[in-house]
């Protein structure tokens, strides 16, 4: 972790405010609340979710012949495909199709694949202009911030502080947080800048290999109005968004939307197969790690994961500290699960930011079993050496005093005495973390097992 802020660091960064934790916290429950409603109208509901679990395992231990038709269709349909082994390659055959296009400005519609890659601070080094259309991309482009989940992306923020940013960079009436007001200024904003792009790069939800179709979702309709006013499609997925035939769509479509954010549909389930005439339409397939996450048997099943989010608003973990602590493209328990894939040592903190309460594994469409995950993450990080020295002798200690039963009991009268003498060892926070946001409860007077040894007559 050396170079690097830790998420305990930016999470106490967070907390420091606590009237908009609070905020944070009571509208994500929000948003998990809408998703327990949405699943509650559809009977079959636990049967969908095993039925794209299914789709997926099947997938993904055919990967390689579904990509390799997925390929072969597209390619008939006259769409020209790109492989990526990493980020670098993938920002590199993007910057490569827009060169050879000849144009500076380019919009771009919601993608965690590029935040991945962080194609937008790559493109901007080459000179490029990339205006991100998602709603809430633009407004956290903006303030120079990155997303802090992946389906509301500014779900840190406040109408307070969207009206801040939009009077800075789009000239908006000072402190007007009227909703319709701000969205009307967006519109207008970023209507001049789809017609002025010949360049749209869009993400992939789900690329079919059937068709060689791929299927983007939007409540905006931002990824249509790029890709329709421009004359050079970029589609950049990750290689795991591959699903077999599109009738499976109809499993994963009822499951998203539902999962996201409660509504019964995607406003727009937007399918596109080949490009229109006069027009190019490139998709870039990008491994960045997944084959070798594919290899991971305990860890495989992450690659499951259709980006709902849903995991992230039932985390207690993440609607306390919010997305920005998790330092990683994608956040949340999802998130703490794919970073140590790409990098151990930046990311050995994440699997650790989880009470392993198993509500994200609860919530999820596709059945991963993320808390399950975290827990075998901590096991390989901690006998991998990432753990932290000071992590790794208290666990030994721990585990000799709790296999020791004569000086586990000697160790709980010495703490309980210490406790009841010098309380404030434990209630400092420079001395112990934990008391920062907890209040130490009384040392009781004598252990359960004395009590008992008194009482079991």
């Amino acid at each position: 972790m050396q170079g690097t802020t830790t998420h305990s660091e930016k999470a106490a960064q967070f907390i420091a405010n606590e009237p908009r934790t609070d905020w944070h916290d009571d509208t994500l429950w929000f948003v998990r609340t809408k998703r327990d409603r949405a699943a509650h109208t559809i009977e079959a509901w636990e049967g969908l979710r095993a039925t794209a679990s299914h789709i997926k395992e099947h997938t993904l231990s055919n990967l390689h012949d579904y990509l390799t038709q997925f390929e072969q269709n597209a390619l008939a349909n006259g769409v020209q495909v790109h492989w990526a082994a990493d980020a670098a390659e993938h920002n590199a055959i993007v910057h490569s199709i827009i060169k050879k296009a000849g144009i500076d400005k380019i919009v771009k519609s919601k993608s965690m694949l590029t935040e991945e890659c962080h194609l937008n601070e790559y493109l901007i080094q080459q000179g490029i202009d990339v205006v991100d259309t998602d709603l809430g991309e633009r407004i956290v482009q903006f303030r120079h911030e990155l997303p802090s989940h992946i389906v509301l992306p500014a779900i840190h923020l406040k109408k307070q502080d969207v009206s801040d940013t939009f009077h800075e960079h789009l000239g908006t009436e000072k402190d007007n947080i009227d909703p319709s007001y701000l969205t009307h200024a967006a519109r207008l904003h970023l209507r001049d800048k789809f017609i002025a792009s010949d360049v749209a790069i869009t993400g992939v939800n789900f690329a079919i290999a059937e068709t060689g179709g791929i299927v983007v979702c939007t409540n905006e309709g931002n990824a249509d109005m790029g890709v329709h006013a421009a004359r050079v499609h970029i589609a950049c997925m990750g290689m795991e968004k591959m699903i077999p035939k599109a009738e499976h769509l109809g499993v994963f479509l009822r499951l998203l939307a539902r999962s996201a954010t409660g509504q019964p549909i995607t406003t727009y389930s937007s399918h596109f197969h080949k490009p229109r005439k006069g027009a190019e339409m490139h998709i870039v397939i990008v491994d960045n790690g997944r084959s070798r996450q594919l290899g991971r048997a305990d860890f495989r099943n992450s690659l499951k994961c259709i980006r709902c989010g849903a995991c992230f608003n039932t985390c207690p973990v993440y609607r306390r500290s919010g997305g920005h602590s998790y330092h990683n493209a994608v956040a949340g328990p999802i998130g703490s699960i794919l970073a140590p894939n790409i990098d151990m040592r930046k990311n050995a903190d994440l699997p650790f930011a989880s009470t392993l309460c198993g509500s994200c594994s609860n919530v999820c469409p596709v059945k991963i079993d993320i808390h399950d995950q975290l827990w075998k993450w901590r096991q390989v990080l901690m006998k991998e050496g990432y753990g932290g020295s000071g992590k790794n002798i208290m666990m030994k200690g721990m585990a000799f005093v709790l296999s020791h039963p004569r000086i586990y009991r000697m160790a709980g009268g010495m703490g309980r005495k210490v406790m009841r003498w010098m309380p404030w060892l434990f209630n400092n926070k420079s001395l112990n973390p934990w008391y920062k946001n907890r209040e130490m409860p009384a040392p009781p007077k004598q252990s359960f097992r004395e009590w008992y040894q008194q009482n079991k007559q």
